[in-house]
């Protein structure tokens, strides 16, 4: 199996996996090691050191047409779990598709040698960017429950839908805020309506206004980046 690019007749091979008749082999030899360096066995390694390890071990060996990145990450995952001795909240993936670009350079730049110490960096600052994201991701559901506790039964319908869409964004919210139009096109209502609404919504501190005329926009009260 090889990753390529560029024309046929000149082809830049960026990785090339073991012949699949040496896959049987690798994988034993590196479910070997994976056991091998567990926690209390016999050469245990460090918590992101084993993950980071396990995470590109799999991957050059590319046992499989499709899902290796994902299995890797999960291997990743076991090994963190593992040497923490409990569960973690750590998200790879969505870390990772916030920049696929570098995750997959990283990886090009590791599989040509035996030298994985600039990877092992990344990938240790790759976990902590996940575990940041995990108790961001944690902080903002928290933030969300109790907005709806606090507002518990002063919504109308429109109301309600527009607040859970706003919350579906994430912490982010919506880009540049919510417009009056934004509101009008999610509750198909007139404009009147949506002034009324929001202003009603100002009003019980559930949300809040920024800029003037044409350039108002609503957010979430309190911002998403404060607690409740």
């Amino acid at each position: 199996m090889q990753v390529v690019s560029g024309s046929i007749h000149e082809p830049k091979v960026h990785f090339e996996a073991p012949p699949a008749a040496s896959i049987p082999a690798e994988m034993e030899t590196f479910l070997a090691w994976f056991t091998r360096t567990a926690p209390g066995a016999e050469t245990p390694l460090p918590t992101l050191t084993r993950a980071g390890i396990a995470h590109l071990y799999f991957v050059t060996i590319h046992p499989f047409e499709e899902g290796n990145g994902r299995i890797a990450r999960a291997l990743a995952g076991k090994a963190i779990a593992e040497n923490l001795g409990h569960p973690a909240l750590v998200p790879l993936s969505q870390t990772i598709n916030r920049a696929r670009k570098e995750y997959y350079a990283r990886l090009q730049q590791s599989n040509h040698g035996l030298e994985i110490t600039p990877w092992l960096r990344y990938f240790a600052q790759l976990v902590l960017e996940a575990q940041a994201l995990a108790q961001a991701d944690v902080e903002f559901l928290i933030t969300k429950t109790r907005f709806f506790d606090l507002h518990r039964g002063q919504f109308n319908t429109r109301q309600e839908k527009v607040l859970m869409r706003m919350f579906q964004e994430g912490p982010a919210g919506f880009t540049g805020g919510l417009s009056a139009e934004k509101y009008i096109r999610i509750t198909s209502t007139s404009r009147p309506t949506a002034t009324r609404d929001l202003h009603d919504l100002m009003d019980k501190s559930a949300l809040y206004r920024t800029g003037q005329l044409k350039g108002t926009r609503y957010h979430l009260q309190p911002p998403m980046n404060e607690k409740l």
